[in-house]
């Protein structure tokens, strides 16, 4: 007789490994896996704005998804309504994702952008399950693609196909797609900027300001590789930058010592900056499964609704 070999069951911590996504056929495949895995791995709580339980009746309006309409009602009244849940907002989320060269970079086999890609999507895909409108503003030291927030559901895979088209090069510009926002969107929403942030705190800080003077909710993700926050290297290397060209030879006393304190000052400054506009930041290892951020972005929603 012939013994079988069980084989191991995905756990939801493992789909939400960016190494175990990154051998998926597409991103929206990859957007669906985590955000199913992310799901059965939270405690069920209405914190977290997860519950279908019915809330209320409101007018339906055009671009509403259909499928919430009560025909019930309809029929009874030729009136139509669609049901709310409880954890529906009715509100938007843009979402601004950095292809800038230095977010090509990787040690892990899974770059800073296509671990951005896999976070952008995730998030597209999650707030459009609650409901929620869903843009996208791709750039470098331009916008290189935008998607105007949509409630449609046919528009979702249009918007993964955009965030996943995007290729690292060019210098980076936060200023450009603040400026394309403040332009194109009026209406009060969430803002989720996906960047390494390699940029002058004060010059993010003067690019996020507009929108919290306009009511956006921002919170940005810092994406870094593992190398990025702890390099080990054992012996004098040449470091040169992905964006400008620049080169300069370090050693490894300089980058074991001063360089993490150089990196954990130049975190807490945009983190400060941040916080001083009402913002939330959070800094991510592209080692790291997507729940925290995920998660994070949850909390943030639950404050903001």
């Amino acid at each position: 007789m012939s013994e079988t070999t069980a084989q191991p069951r995905e756990t939801p911590d493992r789909l939400l490994d960016p190494r175990v996504l990154a051998g998926l056929a597409n991103l929206d495949l990859v957007a669906r896996t985590v955000v199913e895995g992310f799901i059965v791995g939270l405690h069920r709580s209405p914190r977290f704005g997860f519950s279908q339980e019915f809330a209320e009746y409101r007018t339906y309006a055009e671009g509403d998804d259909p499928r919430f309409i009560d025909w019930n009602v309809y029929a009874r009244t030729d009136r139509t309504y669609i049901k709310r849940f409880q954890g529906e907002t009715n509100s938007h989320l843009m979402i601004l994702l950095d292809a800038s060269a230095s977010m090509g970079y990787s040690t892990t086999g899974v770059s800073k952008l296509r671990y951005g890609q896999f976070l952008a999507a995730s998030l597209a895909f999650l707030a459009s399950r609650q409901h929620d409108a869903v843009g996208a503003m791709v750039f470098a030291d331009e916008v290189l693609e935008y998607r105007p927030p949509s409630w449609r559901i046919g528009k979702l895979q249009g918007l993964l196909h955009c965030i996943d088209r995007a290729t690292a090069s060019q210098g980076t510009d936060l200023a450009k797609p603040f400026h394309r926002f403040r332009e194109h969107i009026s209406r009060r929403g969430m803002v989720a900027v996906i960047s390494d942030f390699y940029c002058d705190p004060k010059a993010m800080l003067e690019g996020v300001r507009p929108l919290s003077f306009h009511g956006q909710d921002v919170i940005l993700f810092q994406l870094l590789d593992p190398a990025e926050l702890q390099p080990e290297l054992r012996q004098s290397t040449l470091l040169e930058d992905m964006e400008t060209g620049e080169a300069v030879e370090v050693s490894p006393a300089y980058m074991s010592t001063e360089y993490p304190v150089r990196v954990r000052a130049h975190v807490n400054a945009l983190r400060d900056a941040a916080k001083g506009l009402g913002a939330d930041h959070k800094l991510v290892s592209t080692a790291e499964p997507l729940d925290q951020a995920l998660r994070e972005y949850l909390i943030f929603r639950q404050r903001r609704a």
